[in-house]
Parts: structure tokens; C-alpha cells; sequence
């Protein structure tokens, strides 16, 4: 019987009602004392790690989930992480760059309603997310929501309240749960047996959303406080390109300090390409910025923190950006 660790975080799952609204108070034994069938799948240890909720987890937390799954990988076949929804493919992301390769899946899950709940979707969510850990087609870092297994690169949170909370954005889910039983979808790949663990993050980022009729001078404010930018432009990636030029220049300003600045869309599906239109055409060829063409946010966010903690320098933080790991990025021929 294959040995699996859940690591709980607290989350909606583990919420219980307060007069200030639900707070996270149960503990990783509470929840799996709901789903005794779980016994059947595994051995199952158990580590708190923190009772939050998700709004309130950091960089800091995923760096410290990610430790602990190095202090105990030699002693476990697989890892089960309990969280809360509106963070969790943040820290997803995350994970698939802190823990590179090996053979043992590193599974999140979470509820939209507690545990405790008469109709909720926790226990379902639950048991499948150890269901599929211990399964022989799994691997990766995963959310396994709703009956979906989706890579931690490609998941986003798309739905509030309803349980299908979860969409794998520009990928195909790469397995899915019916009926206690799980059915893959993508093979599984050839894995490095031992994982690389890069446990440093720089969050000095700002991810800037662009509204029409923004200023220019934005840039000059947060150059002295942020060491990149993301850059959410419109549609397959427009920047503006004013009469003036104010804008286009600002941007050639941030990339001269030798700073990263990242083009992403706003558009949830089907992601950027600044080669179609000249409002994005023009900027990225006359200053290089990069683009994140198909990634989602998440994974945008989350890989700039990694690779500006690597301290590279324009170019190689370029060069890294592009290097698909988990299949976060899928760059047009």
C-alpha cells in the first residue's frame, strides 16, 4: 500500500462558521476522519502546515509547502495538499517551478463549501485527489477539482461559488475522475527520477493591468519600487501607441533599466501574439520585451518570482522565460 502525505493549509474545506464570517479551524485529521474510505487507497500521514485562508497565503507559504514536501519526499509515494480555491492556482504554479521532476505527484485539492457541510463538494474532491495520487498514471503537479486533473501550470480558478470552480486554460486536463475510478487522458512523460528543488521566489513584481486611456507616467511610479512588470494589454496583446508616443517610450524606458517586463492579455483563453496588430507589433520589436503568448497568469506571476530569484540578468531571464516547464508555455511556430 503506497504511503501518501497530506499537507493541509486550511482553505474553505477546513472552515468552520464564526461570527465574523467562515474561518479555517479544522485539522488535517479532522478532515480526513470525514472519508474513512480513504484508508482503503493508502497509508496516510498527516502535516498542519498552516490554517489560512488562500487570500492569505504569500510567497513565503508556498516556499515553506514546498520544503516540507523536500523534508519527507524519500519517505512518501505521493503528496496531497488540502487549500482554499482563490489562491490555489497561484500556488500550483508555483509548486511546478520550485519542484522540477521526479516521480512522485504532488496533488492539491480544496471545496467551495467546508467539509462539515451537508451538501458539499469536499469529500468528493478529497477522495478523489488521493484517489488519483496513488493511481499509476499520475505525476506532475496537479489540481484534481470537480473530477478534473489539471496541471498546475494550466489551472485557473474561473467560477466563485459553483463546484466546477476549476478550467485547464490553453491545455487539455490531463486525466478525469468518474465513479471512483480514474481515466487518463495524456500519457504520462518520462520523468527525471529524482525532483530539483529551487526553494527561492522574488515577488518584487507588479502585474499591471492596462485600462483605456492610461498614463504613461505609471511606469516612472513603479520603477523604483518593483523589480519587473506584468503587463496585461488588450486582446492578442495590444499596448497603446499614442500620436506622442508617451506610452511606447515609457515602455522603452522600464526595459533600458535592465528590468523585466512581461506582455501577457488580458483574454482568458487563447493568449497573446504582438505580431498580428501594430499597437503591439511595433513595441515588441523595437524593445524586446517578452511575451507570455498562452500562460496563464498564474504561471506568468509565479515563473517571473522564480526566475528573479535566480538573479539573471535581461537576457537569461529572457532565455529561461521560454523554456517550457510543465508545459506552462507553447510558443507559435
Amino acid at each position: 500500500m503506497k504511503r501518501v502525505l497530506l499537507l493541509a493549509t486550511g482553505g474553505t474545506i477546513a472552515t468552520q462558521k464564526t461570527a465574523q464570517g467562515l474561518v479555517p479551524q479544522l485539522t488535517s485529521q479532522q478532515l480526513l476522519s470525514c472519508i474513512p474510505e480513504i484508508e482503503s487507497l493508502c497509508h496516510v500521514d498527516t502535516l498542519q502546515l498552516f490554517n489560512l485562508d488562500s487570500t492569505n497565503l504569500s510567497p513565503a507559504h508556498w516556499i515553506a509547502i514546498a520544503q516540507a514536501i523536500r523534508e519527507h519526499y524519500a519517505q512518501y509515494d505521493s503528496f496531497v495538499i488540502s487549500h482554499g480555491t482563490d489562491t490555489m492556482a497561484y500556488t500550483a504554479a508555483a509548486l511546478s517551478y520550485l519542484i522540477q521532476g521526479g516521480t512522485k505527484p504532488i496533488v492539491l485539492t480544496g471545496a467551495q463549501q467546508s467539509i462539515g457541510n451537508r451538501e458539499t463538494d469536499a469529500r468528493r474532491n478529497l477522495y478523489d485527489a488521493f484517489l488519483y495520487a496513488v493511481s499509476n498514471c499520475a505525476w506532475g503537479v496537479t489540481i484534481v477539482f470537480n473530477g478534473q486533473v489539471i496541471l498546475g501550470t494550466r489551472a485557473r480558478k474561473m467560477r466563485s461559488k459553483s463546484y466546477n470552480a476549476f478550467a485547464s486554460i490553453g491545455y487539455p486536463e490531463i486525466a478525469l475522475i468518474r465513479d471512483q475510478k480514474v481515466f487518463s487522458i495524456l500519457p504520462k512523460p518520462a520523468l527525471s527520477p529524482e525532483p530539483v528543488f529551487s526553494l527561492s521566489l522574488n515577488p518584487n513584481l507588479f502585474v499591471l493591468k492596462l485600462i483605456p486611456g492610461i498614463r504613461a507616467d505609471i511606469f516612472r511610479l513603479l520603477q523604483p519600487a518593483y523589480d519587473a512588470i506584468i503587463l496585461e494589454g488588450f486582446g492578442v496583446g495590444g499596448v497603446p501607441y499614442y500620436a506622442n508616443q508617451d506610452f511606447a517610450q515609457a515602455v522603452g524606458q522600464w526595459v533600458a533599466t535592465g528590468k523585466p517586463l512581461i506582455m501577457t492579455t488580458q483574454v482568458t483563453y487563447e493568449g497573446s501574439d504582438m505580431s498580428i496588430y501594430q499597437v503591439g507589433h511595433i513595441i515588441k520589436e523595437k524593445y524586446g520585451i517578452v511575451e507570455a503568448y498562452d500562460m496563464t497568469l498564474e504561471a506568468v506571476v509565479t515563473k517571473t518570482m522564480w526566475l528573479l530569484g535566480q538573479g539573471l540578468d535581461q537576457n537569461g531571464f529572457r532565455d529561461r522565460f521560454y523554456q517550457p516547464i510543465q508545459h506552462d508555455i507553447l510558443r507559435p511556430e
